[in-house]
């Protein structure tokens, strides 16, 4: 049976910069025989954390289930699922966007963080058995985006908070010049490239 692959799209425009690179990774792992499925976010019901920390009571391995009856628990099986996970969000106010923010938050059952045991949360894990591509895009130059902003750091805790590994990532600037943008060939190929490593 084939790596099942994952993306979850958290920008607010399908057919946009950061939906055109994940669709070149899945392209990418697909043509490794990886069977892939994207998420958008954007369709998704899912709800603010409210910082109640019921899904981070239960000691062991298992993800903690959030009281919330929304979307996130759909996803989070699918997540589960994969072999590998492609997160994708861009840069607004020097971040990832709030859509993708809201999600970020939502992980925290991935932890435990007993009432009155610890200081922190803890990962349930410190294995990470899934590969992760990070994907993000921005207005300012690509290589200003890991100096002047926290969207590669957020990507990379929600991988690492999910137990993926980064083993990729784009980053792509000056997507802002135009309503809808051409990418460079250049990064659709290294897309390509960093989807067949995910399988």
């Amino acid at each position: 049976m084939g790596k099942k692959v994952v993306a979850i799209v958290g920008s607010y425009r399908k057919g946009g910069t950061v939906d055109t690179l994940v669709d070149a990774i899945l392209m990418g792992a697909k043509e490794k025989g990886a069977e892939t499925e994207k998420i958008y976010l954007l369709d998704k019901h899912i709800e603010f954390c409210t910082n109640c920390r019921s899904c981070t009571q239960s000691e062991g391995p298992q993800r903690g289930k959030c009281t919330q009856e929304d979307d996130l628990e759909s996803v989070l099986e699918v997540i589960d699922q994969a072999d590998a996970i492609v997160l994708g969000a861009p840069v607004n106010f020097f971040n990832v966007n709030a859509l993708f923010r809201r999600f970020l938050e939502r992980l925290v059952g991935y932890a435990y963080w007993p009432w009155g045991k610890a200081a922190g949360p803890a990962p349930r894990s410190k294995t990470r058995l899934k590969k992760a591509a990070l994907v993000t895009s921005s207005a300012m130059p690509g290589f200003l985006i890991p100096l002047a902003t926290g969207a590669p750091r957020a990507l990379k805790l929600a991988a690492k908070t999910i137990g993926a590994k980064p083993v990729g990532k784009i980053q792509v600037g000056l997507s802002a010049v135009n309503p809808k943008q051409d990418l460079p060939l250049k990064a659709l190929q290294k897309a390509r490239k960093v989807g067949a490593r995910l399988v």
